[in-house]
């Protein structure tokens, strides 16, 4: 360890720069002021450095995948979100509705596979109740029965549960009891109230969506959490958007992995944004890999972010790259991005990590090791 601390710190003329690598060097906690200085006056390649010593403390060598796919059941949403390209409303030619027959062809195609996920997530469709969602859960695992179902995202949850009148807890149980394993990030965007009113202003708040995840952790249910970034947001939101998930982590301990999701600019109101740089990608995951210390694992979503990327994205403290995914979501091939068809095998997977110098390493949902490809 001194060794390294050596090669870096003599090169740092910034005291306070200087004082917080001392700190993550040594496996202390940054703080959130910390955590805003290091996206402001660290450079890439410091970034770069101090992240990988981060995850090789947390995760070695290893960078990890699974073999999944999507089942999204619809794009009708009754919220707006002001970033979505996903949701359309009933007369677009563009929207669908998936039947729970068309869901029982779907999981079939993945029988005998190999799969051990389906990630079911989609837009608020405004008749179904939390029974339905439930269905859909129940469709899959009698086609699929070992399947492990990561489902719902707490803005799904929270409009279904609320309209059933029940808890979230009293919701959760009941989904569990339907085949629920565990649940995704989605729907977390930026918790700063602020700019949640002009990006998603009728979506739930940031607190509903970390009382979901509570919730869900307090019955044994897992989760992860994610973050929008790239769009109307500053430094200080992005930080404490993360200290309100790693308090929460804290506590819980049910987070598996934390998701920076970048803004993808095409199709949708906030266009006129643009999107931010590769350069901003790689320092986003970095910070969040040295700030979110008790979240042992970080993900670059492929078909977010693109493979080139996702390649570079391992040297900034990404351990987990997603899966197979079998070109079944369009969340983010309708905003724009570099992945219009989001495939790989598990040959494609293995050969892009070596090809950043690293350990490929087959997980299930729970991030348990199945497989490591030596």
């Amino acid at each position: 360890m001194e060794s390294i601390i050596n090669q870096i710190e003599p090169n740092i003329t910034d005291r306070s720069l200087n004082q917080i690598v001392t700190k993550v060097l040594s496996g202390e906690r940054i703080e959130p002021d910390e955590a805003e200085y290091l996206y402001q006056k660290a450079d890439i390649a410091l970034l770069s450095q101090l992240a990988n010593v981060v995850n090789n403390r947390l995760n070695g060598d290893y960078i990890l995948f699974n073999r999944n796919f999507h089942i999204e059941p619809t794009n009708l949403c009754v919220y707006n979100c002001k970033f979505c390209s996903y949701r359309k409303s009933a007369r677009d030619p563009e929207s669908w509705v998936i039947t729970l027959d068309e869901i029982k062809s779907i999981a079939r195609r993945y029988q005998n596979t190999g799969v051990t996920e389906v990630h079911i997530v989609g837009g608020v469709h405004p008749k179904w109740d939390l029974d339905y969602y439930g269905e859909i859960i129940k469709t899959v695992k009698e086609i699929l029965p070992h399947i492990h179902v990561k489902a719902y995202s707490a803005i799904e949850l929270d409009y279904v549960i609320r309209k059933s009148k029940l808890s979230y807890t009293e919701g959760l149980k009941k989904l569990k009891e339907y085949g629920l394993d565990s649940i995704p990030g989605g729907g977390a965007e930026i918790f700063d109230p602020e700019v949640r009113a002009k990006i998603c202003p009728e979506k739930a708040s940031g607190q509903t969506w970390l009382a979901i995840h509570k919730a869900a952790h307090e019955i044994g249910i897992q989760s992860n959490a994610t973050m929008l970034y790239g769009h109307l947001e500053t430094y200080r939101h992005r930080v404490q958007h993360m200290e309100a998930i790693r308090n929460l982590q804290d506590e819980t301990h049910g987070f598996n992995c934390f998701i920076p999701l970048k803004f993808r600019a095409a199709n949708n109101p906030m266009s006129y944004l643009g999107e931010v740089n590769l350069i901003e990608d790689l320092r986003n995951y970095a910070v969040s890999r040295i700030f979110m210390d008790n979240i042992k694992h970080l993900k670059a979503y492929w078909p977010m972010l693109g493979v080139q990327n996702t390649r570079l994205a391992i040297h900034f403290g990404v351990d987990d790259i997603d899966g197979t995914i079998d070109d079944t979501t369009k969340i983010y091939s309708m905003a724009g991005a570099e992945e219009q068809k989001p495939v790989m095998t598990v040959e494609h997977l293995t050969q892009l990590i070596r090809e950043a110098g690293r350990i490929p390493a087959e997980r299930d949902s729970l991030y348990n090791t199945i497989k490591i490809y030596s």
